[in-house]
């Protein structure tokens, strides 16, 4: 069944598992994470997307997709419940006489190809629901159009010591791709790869169904799909953060409280779906300093340094700093919380101490969600 032409189709790789997330991905996958007192890590592309004027995305789960697949519904909250275009949920299923997992990014939008056909585009926007951004995608698809590009990827400017982590490129004085590795241990240049892509249609097509039937390949667009033909880079020179560790998560929401270069007002609207919440409340007896707080969020105690999710609830006597609370948490009388990320809807019993200072230097403390912290341990 065809619908109405559309020139691009994004196709939004949600499924990761973001095992490095410890405890916060046990039970939802990386993408459904909230992040920044109010969103999930989701929003971003989602909003970029609408931003950018692109209506048809896919977007393909995997891993604990419940939280993910219920967050999103119909798309309403991102003005994507259209009758031609719009969101659509792509899970793994079975076909006549086959049935697997995604086994890779590749093979992902391989097993999703009559989506992408059934609207007959030019383009496909390839990207990655794990990370925080704004990007105007229609800035990158219309460079790829200028360069007549098989394949365009866009690319940030990383430290010499970060670059490893990556799949980093080499480019001409045009932009042209003249070398590509995929986490190379001796990084020949610092252009990281973002996991953003813009393909031409047929000529992704051709290159998923080849991979398909090599034996040997990963099903991974870094190393396996990527068309060598021609292949130009677009860079990228805002906030970028791969939320893919704990230290990251904690640092990209530390970043919204000072000068980081990701401003969250404006015209570029990020999208999230949310209850309602009463106002914030901050009692007269207490401290809130370079922190923010949530509609919903009580607060009886001191707050300094953190962010504070909606329906939080800090009682008396609580000393918050550092950390990053997230919705629903209550925290009980003269507790102390330091340098610490608290998943939703954890109880911390009265007179407990979680974390230890930032300046000792230690590893950020992590209490998983729906926990009860009481003298002894998590329970």
């Amino acid at each position: 069944m065809k619908s109405a032409k559309k020139e691009c189709v994004v196709m939004l790789l949600a499924g990761g598992q973001g095992s490095r997330l410890g405890a916060l991905t046990k039970k939802l996958a990386k993408p459904s994470v909230p992040y920044g007192g109010k969103y999930r890590i989701i929003d971003f592309p989602l909003s970029n997307c609408v931003n950018s004027g692109l209506d048809t995305i896919g977007v393909l789960t995997q891993y604990q997709p419940l939280i993910l697949n219920s967050y999103i519904g119909d798309g309403k909250s991102w003005d994507l419940d259209r009758m031609n275009g719009g969101i659509q949920i792509l899970p793994p299923y079975q076909r006549v006489g086959d049935s697997e997992w995604y086994s890779g990014t590749a093979n992902a939008i391989y097993q999703n190809m009559d989506f992408i056909d059934q609207y007959n585009p030019e383009y496909v926007l390839v990207l990655s629901g794990d990370h925080i951004y704004k990007m105007d995608y229609s800035l990158m698809i219309k460079f790829h159009k200028e360069k007549s590009a098989d394949c365009t990827i866009s690319v940030i400017d990383v430290p010499v010591r970060e670059a490893s982590r990556f799949g980093i490129l080499s480019s001409d004085d045009e932009g042209r791709i003249t070398d590509f590795e995929e986490k190379p241990k001796k990084p020949r240049s610092t252009k990281a790869s973002m996991g953003i892509y813009v393909f031409n249609w047929n000529k992704l097509k051709e290159y998923l169904k080849i991979d398909n039937k090599n034996p040997k390949s990963t099903r991974d667009f870094g190393k396996d799909v990527i068309p060598g033909e021609k292949m130009y880079s677009y860079e990228f020179k805002g906030y970028w953060k791969d939320v893919g560790t704990i230290d990251s998560l904690w640092q990209a929401n530390m970043d919204l409280l000072g000068n980081s270069g990701l401003d969250l007002s404006g015209d570029w609207v990020i999208y999230s779906r949310h209850t309602e919440r009463p106002p914030q409340y901050i009692s007269s007896n207490s401290s809130v300093k370079n922190s923010i707080v949530s509609e919903g969020a009580v607060i009886l105690g001191s707050v300094e340094n953190s962010v504070i999710f909606s329906g939080v609830k800090i009682e008396e006597n609580v000393v918050v700093k550092d950390s990053v609370i997230m919705a629903d948490v209550q925290i009980r009388e003269n507790s102390v919380i330091n340098y610490s990320i608290i998943d939703e809807s954890v109880i911390i019993e009265a007179n407990l101490k979680v974390g230890t200072p930032i300046d000792k230097n230690p590893d950020i403390t992590v209490i998983p969600r729906e926990s009860i912290v009481r003298t002894g341990g998590v329970k």
